[in-house]
């Protein structure tokens, strides 16, 4: 007959056991964060870790001073999966964008580090391009390089934005015909004033996810450039792209915009400046879900922030908008659940936050949340007032939030609330030195 064991394992009960294995990763089994790594146990080295690159003008792993040297660095960490290029201090002049990829964080160093566009030269083009060749044939070539930026353009009509576009790299210049890295993909005809000229985004990138980019100055050399519409080119421009993280990075001097990104989800931006740009400087472009501004400074162009169409679910948190020639933050086309909290608004030349007037109330953008701002001596070109609501817009709250006039200063209207405007909520605002705290258009009876 069998006898029955004890219930023991190499002379420990089963109920220690147990015991043991429900505490497996806590401080009693001995795991602490000082022992867990695989130096000091048997531990598989499961963590990959990635390269760090540096790229400097007298030391570094890579040296040089243009756009070729940096995106080399770019494009050696790409073929490991990605990783993070140091640039050292220094003005890095630039021919052509630096084009991101997957998984890059790019750290320069500070207000040290120098990302400048050169300046540009543009001319006609000589002969009709159609949309399946690779090069186009130019009056002049003069300043046109192989590796060289270049844009082609033709009028689609009267707009700044009426253009089709081609952004492309010139890889051969045989007499007068520049030679392209891809299809032209549009026609590019004389009797559409078309022209090729030298313009690219400092940093761009399309369909590219999960990118940092860290302490560097961009540069676009504003009085040595042709302007171009921020829907085409920026000091940054990114289309398509999700995960985006700016920190420390001034876009300044653009002959556009300095921020633009169309299509982009989850952008964010930390302390970045968007200094003397021709246009807008953030333009968070069609579409762009959830982006974030976190104590960004956006002062002397054309408009601070600017919501492009459908840019929901936005924050604006703790910013200074000021000294921009029209508004310092302008929401519209279906732009909508937005929240500006926090935030000092002053000196732009025609108003503080604009809720533009896009016709129809679908097309309106609604929802939208302003808290604890300063907004404060907007309106010194016209036409002086702190928050204009205009259209079908509905449902925007402005609360907690101060309106401020110096004497004969020149924002004479503290909230304007437009005759199609739906319903506006304001609670515990204050009004110091505007002649008219309120203008509420909605009431007043047409004689």
């Amino acid at each position: 007959m069998m006898r029955r064991k004890h219930s023991k394992m190499s002379g420990i009960p089963l109920a220690r056991i147990i015991v043991c294995v429900t505490t497996i990763g806590s401080p009693a089994f001995g795991l602490t964060a000082e022992n867990r790594g695989p130096i000091s146990t048997n531990r598989p080295m499961r963590d990959r870790q990635s390269l760090v690159l540096t790229v400097g003008q007298a030391a570094g792993d890579l040296r040089g001073s243009d756009d070729k040297v940096l995106q080399a660095g770019v494009d050696y960490l790409h073929r490991l999966g990605g990783g993070t290029l140091r640039i050292l201090p220094g003005v890095y002049e630039l021919q052509n964008a630096i084009h991101l990829r997957p998984h890059i964080t790019m750290i320069g160093s500070g207000e040290q580090t120098i990302l400048k566009k050169r300046p540009s030269v543009v001319t006609a083009l000589s002969r009709d391009s159609d949309w399946y060749e690779y090069g186009v044939e130019v009056n002049d070539p003069t300043g046109f390089v192989p590796g060289g930026g270049i844009m082609l353009r033709s009028s689609t009509g009267p707009g700044q934005w009426q253009f089709d576009v081609l952004r492309a790299t010139i890889t051969a210049v045989q007499g007068r015909v520049l030679f392209l890295d891809r299809l032209t993909r549009e026609n590019f005809w004389l009797q559409k004033n078309a022209t090729a000229a030298t313009i690219f985004p400092i940093l761009t990138a399309e369909e590219v996810d999960d990118v940092r980019i860290e302490d560097l100055v961009l540069d676009g050399n504003r009085e040595h450039n042709e302007r171009i519409n921020g829907n085409f080119a920026g000091a940054v421009f990114i289309q398509s792209c999700n995960r985006w993280r700016f920190r420390n990075v001034t876009a300044r001097n653009y002959n556009g915009d300095g921020f633009s990104f169309q299509v982009c989800d989850d952008v964010q931006f930390e302390n970045c400046k968007a200094v003397d740009n021709a246009d807008l400087g953030f333009h968070p472009g069609s579409g762009s879900q959830r982006p974030v501004f976190r104590n960004c400074t956006s002062t002397g162009n054309s408009q601070g922030i600017f919501f492009c169409w459908a840019v929901s679910d936005g924050l604006v948190e703790g910013c200074t908008l000021s000294d921009n020639r029209q508004y310092g933050i302008s929401i519209g086309h279906r732009d909508t659940d937005n929240l500006v909290r926090n935030c000092t608004i002053e000196r732009n030349g025609e108003v503080g936050i604009f809720l533009r007037d896009e016709g129809t109330e679908f097309r309106s953008g609604h929802r939208n949340h302003i808290e604890n701002c300063m907004i404060r001596d907007n309106g010194d070109r016209q036409p002086g007032i702190g928050i204009d609501i205009r259209g079908a817009t509905h449902d925007i709250a402005v609360v907690h939030t101060r309106f401020d006039s110096t004497v004969g200063g020149p924002q004479k209207i503290g909230i304007r609330i437009g005759k199609q405007a739906g319903p506006v909520s304001l609670e515990n605002n204050t009004y110091g030195g505007c002649p008219i705290p309120i203008e509420d258009l909605r009431t007043q009876v047409s004689p």
